[in-house]
């Protein structure tokens, strides 16, 4: 017989991860391998703390403001609210008047009538003249004014004073002898001593007989006589 030659050993058969991975776990042994996950999720959450993006404040939540370059009256009128807008103002203008018709007329009354009336639209509105009336004695065409009176008297009777619209000039001839003081100051020239003297002149001497006697009248000459001669009768 001869000697056979030493053969190499035959490598053990190759184990797999799982065998491996279990006999690490047993070396290692259970408390160390829960210890290091431990400690692994520890890192973990720290470096996630770490990097994490940071809360919104309060701040970054308000709507966005103009810069201080910005004009305020651009802001103001770019942010108001509609509702807060002003309103345009507006200035109302009356499209009537409001006259009192009295007098010889058929229905005398208060009336109102288009702006721009004259005094026989306002006759007309209170259903004419009633027979006897004079209403040659009142300016026709004189303009309304808003709260004016017209009076159309009869026949032979004086017609009271009374004011035309935008004027001192009375829209019929002031009776020299009935006039009040208030009457006589809404001639023209004629304030409030000149309308007094005139009363009293014919408190002392009785009723003038004619408008040239106006003349006698302190305060009264020749120019003055001239302008309210056509405004005045006896």
């Amino acid at each position: 017989m001869f000697d056979l030659p030493d053969l190499p050993e035959r490598p053990p058969p190759r184990r797999s991860l799982r065998e491996r991975a279990l006999e690490w776990f047993e070396w290692v042994g259970p408390g160390r391998v829960v210890g290091g996950a431990v400690v692994v999720l520890a890192v973990v959450a720290g470096a996630y703390w770490l990097v994490r993006p940071p809360a919104a404040s309060p701040e970054s939540t308000l709507p966005f403001a103009p810069g201080a370059g910005s004009s305020g009256v651009a802001a103001s009128s770019t942010s108001a609210p509609a509702d807060q807008v002003p309103a345009a103002v507006t200035t109302v203008v009356p499209d009537e008047v409001v006259v009192h018709v009295a007098g010889a007329v058929a229905a005398p009354g208060v009336y109102s009538l288009p702006v721009g009336s004259r005094v026989v639209d306002a006759v007309a509105a209170a259903g004419g003249t009633k027979v006897g009336a004079q209403p040659d004695a009142v300016n026709l065409a004189a303009p309304l004014a808003d709260g004016e009176r017209v009076y159309i008297p009869v026949e032979g009777e004086a017609v009271p004073v009374a004011s035309a619209p935008g004027g001192d000039i009375p829209a019929g001839p002031v009776d020299l002898n009935r006039a009040t003081v208030e009457q006589l100051d809404d001639l023209p020239g004629v304030g409030p001593a000149t309308a007094a003297a005139i009363v009293a002149h014919r408190d002392a001497n009785g009723p003038f007989a004619s408008v040239d006697d106006l003349a006698d009248v302190r305060g009264i000459g020749p120019a003055k006589l001239a302008a309210i001669r056509d405004l005045v009768t006896v």
